[in-house]
């Protein structure tokens, strides 16, 4: 099944790169590139892509707010936003408005192609070392349950034990594999298990899992993993 892929970024030099890597692959194929958010949400409507590879910053219309307008509009794309480190905080802006993962803009050809075809099946793309960076980044920004400022979610009531420990191993990054090692079950189970926490707590997927589990304190940034 070939995966669609919608290119915006403002660089014209970056997209030829990513187009020749993607068509490279007999699986991918590169539908269109935009040169600015506001595009890239028009043409995510007329293209209707799988995967929409997304830039932070650009002209116009930068990709949190179309990558937000993609995801309200209930476009089945699915958006993966590029970064570099430095760049941190604009992508914890995206992922919390719907982005199902990012990728630094350095990152090496198989990994890229990796996440896009992990996005388009419609998994999330939450690298360790960098979902722990990310955080790292924002600690002073998160809420510390031991300050007593941290918010009160009543969806968390609707977890099992079970439910919360899986909780805590997605946020810490870790796969369906990794979790069912790590808790000695079978990875089908864990995958119910991560549906089951969706879907409770009303989220779109393992990103959005993430930034919930962080903002609860259900994980707390600069714990050992």
């Amino acid at each position: 099944m070939t995966i669609r892929v919608l290119l915006v970024d403002d660089q014209s030099l970056l997209r030829m790169g990513f187009r020749m890597v993607l068509e490279s692959q007999p699986d991918l194929l590169v539908v269109g590139e935009a040169g600015d958010g506001e595009q890239g949400v028009s043409m995510t409507r007329t293209l209707r892509p799988d995967v929409v590879l997304m830039d932070v910053r650009m002209p116009v219309l930068d990709g949190i707010e179309a990558t937000r307008r993609i995801v309200e509009s209930g476009s089945p794309a699915r958006v993966l936003v590029l970064t570099t480190f430095n760049l941190d905080e604009y992508v914890f802006a995206a992922l919390r408005v719907g982005a199902s993962g990012f990728l630094l803009k350095d990152v090496p050809p198989v990994d890229l192609l990796t996440g896009i075809r992990a996005v388009a099946a419609g998994d999330a793309v939450v690298a360790p070392q960098v979902t722990r960076r990310l955080i790292d980044a924002f600690a002073g920004y998160l809420p510390d349950p031991s300050t007593g400022r941290s918010p009160v979610d009543e969806r968390l009531h609707r977890l099992t034990d079970r439910e919360r420990e899986v909780l805590v191993e997605v946020a810490r990054g870790h796969s369906n594999a990794e979790i069912a090692e790590r808790l000695t079950v079978a990875e089908a189970t864990v995958k119910t298990h991560v549906g089951r926490i969706l879907g409770k707590l009303g989220l779109r997927d393992r990103v959005q899992a993430v930034v919930f589990a962080y903002e609860v304190g259900v994980v707390r940034a600069g714990e050992e993993w």
